[in-house]
């Protein structure tokens, strides 16, 4: 995996990850021009591309695996679609997945971490100040792994964390033609090893899954177990 993205500004960052082949669709590089990571990731140098801490053993992941799923998700992300973004932390994806889809189209970011949620919702209507006005993007507290089931069928759904095994429950929401990507486990002794996985629901309801890069994602968990983690950490 490379990491050389790193901007000093927003439109840097873009455009280097276009340049790297990674941001490879125009509407991808369009939400993450309209969309400030900055405002979304309060920490120095936000546009540096790696990891960043939100809190509550919770990062905002690097802007290139950012620009992977909007760049995979986005003819899922069409003018009026419907999206569920797991694990939306500070709102960043959220907010880019609701320039995708227009003002027709809806966003849901879950998590279930109530803070995160207060962040996130504060964060977008500081930068994008009408998508939750209007109804585009909202942000629930919940298990992610049980996903939005009152917000679908979606279109495209994105997991921002590793679940020890693929969420059946949001197989289930996807829409005919819709497709989801979500970090999983590949190896039970070694929780370490991530595979993205994509799954693609055909018109007439089989799935199909495809592997597509390995990755370093913090663990898709509940409420309990997460405070537990920091609890340990600090």
């Amino acid at each position: 995996m490379a990491w050389h993205c790193d901007g000093t500004t927003n439109q840097e960052m873009v455009a280097k990850l276009k340049d790297a082949g990674i941001l490879t669709t125009d509407k991808a590089e369009s939400a993450m021009l309209a969309v400030d990571r900055a405002r979304y990731c309060h920490e120095p140098n936000p546009y540096l591309d790696r990891p960043r801490t939100i809190g509550y053993n919770v990062t905002i992941s690097a802007p290139h695996m950012h620009a992977y799923a909007l760049s995979i998700l986005s003819d899922q992300l069409f003018d009026g679609a419907r999206a569920l973004d797991v694990g939306s932390g500070s709102g960043y994806l959220s907010a880019c997945m609701g320039v995708m889809v227009g003002p027709r189209g809806r966003v849901v970011g879950i998590d279930h971490i109530p803070e995160l949620i207060e962040m996130s919702t504060k964060n977008i209507n500081e930068d994008c100040t009408d998508f939750v006005k209007e109804g585009r993007v909202k942000f629930v507290v919940g298990d992610g792994r049980l996903g939005y089931p009152a917000g679908g069928p979606y279109n495209a759904i994105h997991v921002g964390a590793a679940a020890e095994t693929l969420p059946q429950q949001l197989i289930d929401q996807l829409a005919p033609g819709g497709r989801l990507i979500c970090p999983v486990v590949a190896m039970e002794e070694y929780k370490g090893l991530q595979e993205l996985l994509q799954v693609d629901k055909n018109s007439d309801g089989t799935v199909v899954k495809k592997k597509l890069m390995h990755v370093s994602y913090v663990p898709l968990t509940d409420p309990a177990s997460q405070l537990r983690l920091i609890a340990i950490k600090s």
